[in-house]
């Protein structure tokens, strides 16, 4: 065997025995159920036709099932975000996957719009443990140094299943001749099947983010006198308001308003989804390097996700103003990567923030981001239903990006909400007394800013 290949083979051996680098297989199981959770979400959005027409629905209606299910996904949010503090997020993630990978197979039985409201409502409530229970994963697993990397991942995750969502299941009815029905059963299949493995794959992590105690009363009411996390929310409800726009309505907006057939309208908005994951992978790298280059937490979180939303939104503006269809996709596509570089940010400082009850401060975040999109949701659907146009949608988008940033310049959180006295938290935002293999491969001390 050749000298250089052997070294190698000694490298990742040595690579794969350490069992500080099991975070790593935990996030890439948490970036398949995000991939896998939001094809099931999103790829709805690119048969709107075909179901439109079996349901007997207008978009409207449509943007009504959509709303529904952002509706019952930020009403679980905290309690799911209190079940995975409570019982960890490896038990509770799981069991979550199975139930709402289920209710993904049972729209395919759906044959009344009241039906399809109701089954979509349940999913979006089940669906709502994914991102509370991998924060508390990320908290646990991940030193500092690491965790907007992995926030970045997880979060473009999210974006390349948007983005797989209407390539797939375009090419599921139209090459393969599936009906609508069948592919939502076959996408609540691969879901149970993804819950079974992760099982059998990942442990618990042992230590003082794992578990927590349960909920005091004290605990709430600092969480509701806390100005950080009131804005930390406000900033998801706008940066999700906006961003729906590409999850939930971007291939109808290529179809009805930019004339893309529907094959079309589904590989465009997987190149819009592609830039968005790109956008969110380096966002987390850079945030973090530069984090470990200057300590400077205000520049690394803050900083960038002010420039990421103030420019997406003057994209979306600019978008308005292109007639070539090709020119108006890149700039969505700019657009989408600079939204989600910057987007990172809320992830990493409600991880950050959290300390001991990450699963409970992200939820609350994220069900402010989930109420955003169901607002901006329901409001793009109806202005485009009565104004035959997309023009006002796409100003209040821009709009709301706008707001967005406005939350970044005031956001500044000093310290973690709740911090383990278990670990206390120096001025540098490391924890004292962590194991070596906690605070990553980076051990110079930065001083605070």
């Amino acid at each position: 065997m050749p000298r250089r290949r052997r070294k190698w083979i000694g490298c990742l051996a040595s690579y794969s025995g350490r069992s500080n680098n099991m975070r790593y297989l935990v996030l890439l199981f948490l970036c398949f159920s995000a991939i896998i959770a939001y094809i099931q979400r999103t790829g709805v959005n690119s048969v709107k036709q075909p179901i439109c027409g079996d349901l007997g629905i207008n978009t409207e209606d449509f943007g009504i099932i959509g709303s529904a299910w952002l509706v019952g996904y930020a009403l679980m949010q905290v309690p799911a975000g209190w079940l995975a503090d409570r019982y960890g997020g490896r038990n509770v993630l799981a069991a979550l996957a199975v139930v709402w990978s289920i209710l993904t197979g049972v729209i395919g039985w759906c044959t009344t719009f009241e039906a399809f409201l109701v089954v979509w409502f349940l999913m979006g409530m089940a669906l709502a443990g994914i991102f509370p229970c991998a924060a508390k994963l990320i908290g646990a697993w991940f030193p500092d140094t690491e965790k907007a990397m992995a926030s970045g991942l997880l979060g473009s995750a999210t974006m390349l299943g948007n983005a797989l969502a209407g390539w797939l299941t375009v090419r599921m009815v139209d090459d393969l001749k599936f009906s609508w029905q069948t592919t939502y059963v076959a996408y609540g299949a691969i879901g149970v099947f993804w819950a079974g493995a992760y099982l059998l794959s990942i442990r618990e992590r042992v230590g003082p983010q794992a578990v927590s105690t349960p909920m005091a009363r004290a605990d709430w009411t600092r969480m509701a006198g806390s100005i950080s996390l009131w804005l930390l929310c406000g900033q998801q409800f706008f940066r999700a308001g906006a961003m729906i726009f590409f999850i939930n309505w971007f291939p109808v907006f290529l179809r009805e308003e930019r004339g893309f057939t529907q094959k079309g309208a589904g590989d465009g908005a997987f190149w819009v989804g592609l830039a968005a994951m790109t956008g969110g992978i380096c966002g987390g790298f850079f945030s973090d390097w530069l984090f470990r280059r200057t300590g400077w937490r205000r520049l690394c979180r803050q900083g960038i996700a002010l420039v990421g939303m103030t420019a997406a939104g003057g994209l979306v503006l600019a978008s308005r103003l292109i007639s070539d269809n090709s020119v108006a996709l890149a700039i969505f596509m700019v657009g989408a990567f600079i939204a989600s570089f910057g987007g990172v940010s809320g992830w990493t400082v409600a991880i950050e923030f959290g300390g001991r009850r990450i699963g409970v401060v992200f939820s609350m975040m994220n069900m402010a981001g989930n109420f955003g999109g169901a607002i901006v949701n329901f409001v793009a659907g109806s202005l485009t239903e009565r104004t035959g146009s997309w023009d006002a949608a796409l100003l209040v988008v821009a709009g709301v990006f706008f707001v967005d940033s406005i939350c970044w310049v005031l956001l500044n959180p000093k310290q973690p909400l709740f911090v383990d006295p278990a670990l206390p938290v120096d001025d540098t935002g490391i924890r004292v007394g962590e194991p070596p293999a906690r605070r990553g491969d980076f051990e110079e001390h930065h001083e605070p800013r």
